[in-house]
């Protein structure tokens, strides 16, 4: 695999993970920290994970192990002690390890080929694997959880967009927002009043 795709690999890497640390931008403790889901996810809490995730599968699978104890290895340890932060860690703690982790990342990825041999314990009988293969998941990985931060920052105070810059949205003011979600409103609303079968063409 060549040095091209590497690189082509870690841009899209590097793409999402800046997009999910741009929506944390702006907001004090309280609103990184707040539980926005019946099952608790929070934006600081996506950071922690997606740092410490990171950490592990650029870290120790590859035989470079990150210098720190991730949330999961402490012997006291909850389940999903790496999708939020307690009490002694603040913001600024948080994305201090988001920053070593993906510095630790980045080594890697300057030190090692694509074809590097890597070991995914919890992966199985698919534990035996590449850095290739672990860039593609993470790319999955962070993706996704960009796509999370995207929901909870617009929850929380409206802003949204793709990344700083290019916000992939209609060129358009509040009222037309608060206009075209009345309308999905109310389209919602009628196709909630259909008896099954009533919709669409039958195809």
């Amino acid at each position: 695999m060549s040095e091209d795709a590497k690189a082509t690999l870690v841009r899209y890497l590097d793409a999402q993970r800046d997009a999910l640390r741009w929506k944390l931008e702006g907001l004090g403790e309280r609103e990184l920290r707040m539980p926005m889901t019946p099952t608790g996810t929070n934006l600081l809490g996506l950071a922690k994970h997606v740092a410490s995730v990171a950490a592990d599968y650029f870290g120790t699978c590859v035989g470079r192990p990150f210098p720190e104890p991730l949330p999961w290895n402490a012997d006291d340890a909850e389940p999903n002690a790496d999708m939020w932060a307690g009490p002694d860690e603040t913001a600024e703690s948080i994305l201090a390890l988001w920053d070593r982790a993906w510095a630790h990342a980045s080594a890697t990825f300057e030190a090692l080929p694509l074809d590097a041999p890597a070991h995914v314990p919890w992966w199985g009988d698919r534990a035996d694997t590449t850095l290739h293969r672990l860039i593609v998941h993470m790319i999955a990985e962070v993706a996704r959880h960009a796509g999370h931060a995207d929901i909870l920052r617009e929850t929380i105070d409206g802003a949204a967009g793709l990344r700083p810059g290019v916000s992939n949205l209609p060129d358009v003011d509040e009222h037309w927002w608060a206009d075209y979600v009345a309308r999905l409103r109310e389209t919602a609303e009628a196709a909630g009043t259909e008896r099954p079968g009533q919709g669409g063409s039958g195809r």
